[in-house]
Formats: structure tokens, sequence, C-alpha cells
């Protein structure tokens, strides 16, 4: 029996090095019939626009996409850098703003005592700076930076932009208390600068809510002083220089005695808003004696 013939039952198998030959065969014949003729390209080329022509699409896209959000990142970083560089512009700009608007202030201050200085160049003077005050709203009681080496004393007067603050109370070498016009139970003597008519001044926290302090014992009885006159210091106060001006008639009123007036007066410096004052060099008492 031939060894090709296939018996009954058996499984047909073919030989390996038959089967070899059949795929060279195979092959070879693929090979001359794609370099050859275009039987295959049509395919592959279908299988390449559905399969490989969107994924290249997909990652053109994808990579258009990031390098898009690549370049707004990068303007988006260069903004913050610009956004903080401005801001740091606007701060120093604020900062130097602000310095200047001080000058200014404090430029305006010193104008001020000066003026007040040169309305009263009768008077030997020096500066000097507030450092603390008593709490409240108003500079009733506070502390100035210079003391006794300074040559400052007791009942000194004290001045600020626009007339009489109140005399110093107390003092220590390099400091020196003072207690303002306006505070409570403070009495100093005044007149009327245009009647040269007396009365007494008298401080008093509770009205200065309404910006203004008491009189008392003007003796007017010519009918002569009305709201808006300037009181001052009078030249019969006893720890007070004359002529300093203290503030302006606000409301007037006669007394039931019918003999004497009362009523209010507006103060001439701003003591919700003090920071420098001027100290006067002499003192009542030793004028008085200098000149008895």
């Amino acid at each position: 029996m031939s060894p090709m013939i296939k018996r009954k039952g058996e499984k047909f198998t073919l030989p390996g090095k038959y089967l070899l030959f059949i795929l060279t065969v195979a092959c070879s014949g693929m090979m001359l019939l794609t370099f050859g003729t275009d039987l295959f390209n049509k395919p592959l080329n279908t299988a390449a626009g559905l399969v490989v022509v969107p994924f290249q699409q997909g990652i053109s896209k994808v990579g258009g996409w990031l390098s898009s959000r690549s370049e707004e990142l990068a303007q988006i970083r260069k903004l913050l850098e610009e956004n903080a560089s401005l801001r740091e512009q606007v701060a120093n700009l604020t900062a130097e703003n602000t310095m200047l608007q001080q000058d200014k202030y404090e430029l305006n201050q010193l104008r001020e005592l000066v003026e007040l200085d040169e309305q009263y160049g009768e008077y030997e003077k020096v500066g000097a700076r507030i450092i603390s005050r008593d709490p409240g709203n108003w500079f009733s009681v506070f502390l100035l930076d210079k003391g006794s080496d300074d040559g400052l004393a007791i009942d000194m007067n004290v001045m600020a932009y626009g007339g009489l603050v109140g005399r110093i109370t107390a003092i220590g070498p390099n400091w020196a208390k003072v207690t303002a016009v306006i505070s409570d139970h403070f009495n100093v003597g005044g007149q009327t600068l245009a009647t040269a008519d007396n009365m007494i001044v008298s401080g008093d926290l509770q009205t200065m809510a309404d910006g203004v302090i008491r009189f008392s014992q003007l003796i007017d009885s010519a009918d002569k002083v009305s709201v808006g006159d300037k009181v001052v210091t009078s030249d019969i106060s006893d720890k007070f220089l004359p002529g300093i001006l203290i503030g302006y008639i606000d409301a007037i009123e006669r007394d039931t005695n019918n003999l004497t007036k009362s009523g209010y007066l507006t103060p001439a410096v701003d003591f919700e808003h003090l920071e420098e004052v001027l100290v006067i060099l002499e003192q009542k008492q030793k004028v008085n004696e200098a000149n008895s």
C-alpha cells in the first residue's frame, strides 16, 4: 500500500517539508503580485483610510490642542508676572503718595505755626510735639516731648494753629504735661477784643461734643458784644499772657440778675487734631514782676 493512501479511520497529515514548500511558494506568489500589480493596494489604502488616517488626524488635533494650551499657559504666566509687577508698582506709588500727603500736611502745619509765631512775635517760643494724651476724643490733657531741660516750666502758655491751647501744669526733664482750656473746671480770664469787656471762660468736655465751651460773668452794659466777636486772654489773667486768641462767641444770653451775660464760644484751636504746639517761654507771673 502506498504511503500516501489514507486508510479508513486515519486522520490526514501533511509532512512538514511539503507544508513549508507550499508556504514558500504562496509567499513568493504574493510578493510577485504585490510588486507587479495593485491588487492589494486598494484594500490596504481603504484600511489605512478607515483606521490610520483618523488616528493620525486625532493625534494632530490633540497635538494642536496641547500646543494651544501650552501657549495660553505661557501667556497666562506672563500676565501673572506682569500683574504682580504692576501691583508692586501700585503699592510703591501708593506709599510714595501717602508720604507726599503726609509731608504736605506737616508742611501746612509748620506754616501755620510759623504764621502763629509771627502773629505773636513779641513772645519767645519753642516748638514741641505731642507724644501722648488722656483717653477721649479731645486733646484736653496731653504730654509734650520737651521739658525743663529745654527751658520749659510750669504755667507757661501753650498755643497751636489758631490760638490758646492751655498751660503747662506738670513737668519733668524731658516731658511736660499740658492742661487745655477745654478741660473741665479749667478757667481763664478773657475779654472781647472789640469792646474789652471781661468774662470768665470755663472748660467743659460735655459741651465740647457740640464744639463749644462756656463763658460767664460778661459785663456788657452797652449791649455791644455780639455773636462772632473774638475773645482773647485778658490783662487781668493771673496765669495767661494777654491778647492770645481763645475763640469766638457762639451764643449769648442775659443772666437772671440782669447785670451779666453768659453763653458759649467756639475755641479757636481744633482740639480734635493736635500734633505740634508752640510753648511761650515766658510766665505771666515773671512778666508782672518785671513790670512792677
